[in-house]
């Protein structure tokens, strides 16, 4: 089974982004313009709409108009967008424009532009995709693009579905005209996801630092807002400081944040980070060039890709003389979590503790005596010849290859499996010191210390194969 999921990401250590100006911190503040896209009868759908409005609790009303979410959203077109419009104006920000939204508020649309703000495309209307098949939801993005360049005069280059079904990325993917894609929660910086192939550039969104949560009872008030922002803001530049900088996303609706009491936490947040030196506000297509320019995708070995053939003969020497556990790790569940290196040995070293008693010790016995008979004929694996060298093995002094022959011999007669260390820890020094100090030990003892060293050697193969 291939996982489809990515776990893992960056991992610990996020690449330095290298915003410009050497800013600690990307703002990225997005308006979403839906009010005139949002489900009605009038519009030809099936129900009123429900979603993200004043109303608590608030359902669709099958075959029914809804005067008062109707004029809810009438508010974020009419009053909010004006307000937020007079706070944000000189502030870079992306639009999430849906296509019939911007074709039914002319004045607003031509106010977003004429400020400059990026006009991304948030789809054809402001609908629920989970159940829309996949041709219609490929018909209404075609849709969207046509209404958004005809509305606006060009294409829009980035595409936040939002609503999105399982079908919306891989959709966005293969309309092609796009430079990113946001319907993603998954960082806090911009990655890159393979459809097909082909690399798409993602720019995340929040759901968290978003005013949606006054709709579903997350704020109740401005400040709760300000404090949430300030805070996410002041959490990331401080990592920002340290060497990690990152994108905070901020998602803001006419109808909610345009409110007069809610506005104002926008306005406060706004002066905060001005306050602070190395602040970058960008739009997302700025964020997606940037990262374009200074990250551009490069293809990499991705083991969870890979033909059952081409893993095992990849991997399959990791376990000394052992394919067995590449084997049945390419047979189980594979993902991106395992295309690094710390990924795959966690899944190997469970391969390997699942294994039978007798397999455990077979994968032992495989492994050569150090410095010795085969060592000297030199009939070592490629990856054994390499470590014993690093540790200076392959030039021993005749009395240095006497003691490990003695030590060798001594241990083996007693355990029933060569002495097992990762050399790569280790000196030669270090190593003799390791045979003398566990010479004693009962064979219980050296066969978990063995097959722990087994585990920590193939740990070391996997990062030197995948750097």
């Amino acid at each position: 089974m291939r996982y489809s999921r990515d776990m893992r990401g960056y991992g610990e250590n996020t690449p330095d982004p290298q915003w410009p100006g050497g800013a600690r911190i990307a703002i990225q503040i997005v308006v979403n313009y839906e009010e005139g896209g949002e489900n009605s009868i009038e519009h030809g759908d099936a129900a009123s709409e429900g979603f993200l409005s004043e109303i608590p609790g608030a359902q669709p009303w099958p075959g029914q108009r809804h005067w008062n979410m109707e004029t809810i959203y009438e508010y974020g077109a009419r009053a909010g967008f004006w307000r937020l419009h007079r706070i944000l104006k000189d502030i870079p920000v992306t639009v999430y424009g849906v296509a019939t939204a911007l074709q039914r508020s002319p004045e607003q649309t031509r106010a977003m532009m004429d400020a400059g703000w990026e006009m991304a495309t948030h789809g054809y209307k402001w609908i629920e995709y989970k159940d829309v098949s996949r041709e219609t939801e490929a018909e209404h993005i075609a849709e969207a693009v046509r209404i958004h360049t005809e509305v606006t005069g060009s294409r829009p280059l980035g595409f936040y579905q939002g609503r999105a079904s399982m079908n919306t990325v891989a959709l966005g993917c293969e309309e092609g005209g796009f430079e990113y894609l946001a319907d993603t929660y998954a960082d806090e910086l911009p990655f890159w996801h393979i459809h097909k192939g082909k690399p798409q550039l993602m720019v995340p969104y929040t759901l968290d630092a978003n005013d949606m949560r006054f709709a579903n009872g997350g704020f109740t008030n401005g400040e709760e807002f300000f404090i949430y922002l300030r805070d996410a803001f002041d959490n990331l530049y401080r990592e920002g400081l340290e060497g990690a900088p990152k994108m905070l996303s901020i998602g803001l609706h006419c109808r909610l944040a345009g409110r007069p009491g809610r506005a104002e936490a926008v306005r406060r947040f706004i002066e905060h980070a001005r306050a602070h030196e190395g602040v970058w506000f960008a739009t997302r297509l700025d964020i997606a060039r940037h990262w374009k320019q200074v990250h551009p995708y490069q293809d990499r070995t991705r083991p969870s890709q890979m033909d059952r053939a081409a893993f095992v003969e990849s991997f399959g020497g990791i376990y000394e003389h052992s394919p067995f556990i590449a084997e049945r790790v390419w047979d189980g569940e594979m993902g991106a979590v395992h295309d690094s290196a710390a990924g795959l040995a966690a899944r190997m070293a469970q391969v390997f503790r699942a294994a039978s008693d007798e397999e455990r010790l077979g994968v032992l016995t495989a492994h050569p005596d150090l410095a010795g008979k085969l060592a000297a004929a030199k009939r070592l694996t490629a990856e054994s010849t390499a470590e014993q060298a690093s540790a200076g093995l392959d030039a021993l002094t005749d009395a240095e290859r006497t003691e490990f022959t003695r030590l060798n011999d001594a241990y083996t007669a007693k355990h029933g499996f060569p002495f097992i260390i990762a050399v790569r820890d280790h000196d030669k020094a270090g190593i003799l010191a390791a045979m003398q100090a566990r010479a004693d030990n009962d064979t219980p003892t050296e066969r978990g210390e063995a097959e722990a060293q087994v585990m920590r050697i193939a740990e070391l193969r996997l990062k030197e194969v995948l750097k």
